[in-house]
């Protein structure tokens, strides 16, 4: 009588074992008719945003940021009220004592959209937010392209072959 019920139990948990089966999980992926939604702040380590790093950005270093070349662009979607209200532009960086010690000073400016932002010296190393508030004209539209220039940068040397600017975190549009 044992052997029976041995396997009665064995073909109930083949059965059991068989309707269970796991279900592939659905994945939503982008098709060609989908564009990347651009984000309002870019993290620009963070790869989904790699496209919005128009030119300039060097490679992810650390898993955190990048580095500069003299002049790097980035094109950032306004924020839901900056039609309106306006928004803040936040570009977070850090002047390595590097560079400061090699160029003594350097100056950051901006453009938005072609229209000129006050630039920013800077003579001590750490870390800044290059802040501008920004009018509602200059937000018009689904993107915004702010060019970034220094006016000095360390030349490429030995092996390093880039022209270093500053290190970039983060940049992008907040509302005011």
């Amino acid at each position: 009588m044992r052997f029976p019920v041995l396997a009665a139990s064995v073909a109930v948990l083949v059965l059991c074992g068989a309707a269970c089966k796991r279900r592939d999980r659905v994945r939503l992926e982008q098709t060609d008719e989908q564009a990347p939604q651009l984000a309002s702040v870019v993290h620009v380590a963070d790869p989904r945003n790699a496209s919005q790093l128009v030119s300039g950005f060097y490679d992810i270093e650390q898993n955190s940021w990048r580095w500069t070349a003299g002049k790097f662009a980035v094109l950032l979607r306004p924020p839901r009220t900056a039609a309106r209200k306006g928004a803040v532009l936040e570009l977070k960086f850090s002047v390595p004592e590097a560079v400061l010690s090699t160029l003594k000073t350097i100056s950051l400016s901006a453009t938005v959209n072609g229209a000129p932002l006050t630039p920013e010296t800077y003579t001590q190393p750490g870390q800044f937010t290059y802040s501008r508030d920004l009018s509602p004209s200059l937000l018009a539209g689904d993107s915004v392209k702010v060019d970034f220039a220094l006016d000095k940068t360390l030349p490429p040397r030995g092996a390093d072959q880039r022209e270093l600017g500053v290190i970039v975190s983060s940049v992008g549009l907040t509302p005011k």
